[in-house]
């Protein structure tokens, strides 16, 4: 007489916070690791984009935009750092919930960082020598003129009567600047209202071979592609 089949025992429902735990821990994951090697959300906190970027607008960064190659003259990036550009962390926080937050942000990429996020536009490569301004107002990069409809509210500058040669001269004029190696000289599209790596040049006894604050290429978190928040292309 055969065998009677024995019947397979039932299998255990998980309880539904246990589901619900799992699914959030692989969504967090999944998501820390879009952020950490692909593409990254950042909230533009300042005004010195402006009209390309407005401040509260949320924008897309690529991160794998310079895989084998530096960002170049034009594109508009994010980059990292702490309490200034010279420092990779901010001080840290006494509160441990705010440390925590930070701990959390630094791991998923949501939240708070223990990093700043700073979106400029690259003016100036390596080797580059950037100055301003030819006869016409404009920043020049190794001699050339640049042409750049982005600029927003520029410094003032009037041929002949405020400009690089009067007194006082406009404080547009600057440099000349030269760029070293690993390193961008970046300036906002809102001209007369961003803190660039020229600031400190803009006064007539400014030294061109220290005033410039520059930002090291492996400080760039990627390359803004995008604006999330309002839907729309960057220039």
């Amino acid at each position: 007489m055969a065998d009677e089949a024995k019947p397979v025992p039932a299998r255990a429902e998980r309880p539904l916070w246990r589901s619900v735990l799992i699914n959030v821990v692989v969504a967090l994951a999944v998501v820390s690791l879009v952020q950490a090697f692909v593409v990254r959300v950042h909230n533009v906190s300042s005004g010195s984009m402006r009209e390309t970027l407005g401040v509260t607008d949320r924008v897309l960064t690529f991160k794998l935009a310079y895989v084998g190659a530096g960002p170049a003259r034009g594109d508009i990036v994010v980059f990292a750092h702490g309490d200034s550009w010279e420092t990779d962390r901010r001080s840290p926080d006494p509160s441990p919930v705010v440390q925590a937050l930070r701990a959390f942000g630094d791991l998923t990429g949501i939240g708070l960082s223990s990093q700043a996020f700073t979106v400029k536009r690259v003016i100036g490569v390596a080797g580059d020598t950037v100055d301003c301004c030819d006869a016409d107002g404009r920043v020049r990069v190794n001699g050339e003129a640049l042409t750049e409809p982005y600029v927003y509210r520029d410094i003032a500058f009037r041929p002949g009567e405020l400009d690089c040669t009067t007194e006082p001269r406009s404080a547009r004029c600057f440099g000349p600047v030269q760029v070293p190696a690993d390193r961008l000289l970046v300036l906002g599209d809102h001209r007369s209202n961003s803190a660039d790596s020229v600031a400190n040049c803009r006064s007539a006894d400014a030294r061109p071979d220290a005033c410039a604050r520059f930002v090291r290429v492996d400080q760039v978190t990627g390359k803004v592609i995008a604006r999330v928040w309002p839907p729309g292309p960057v220039a």
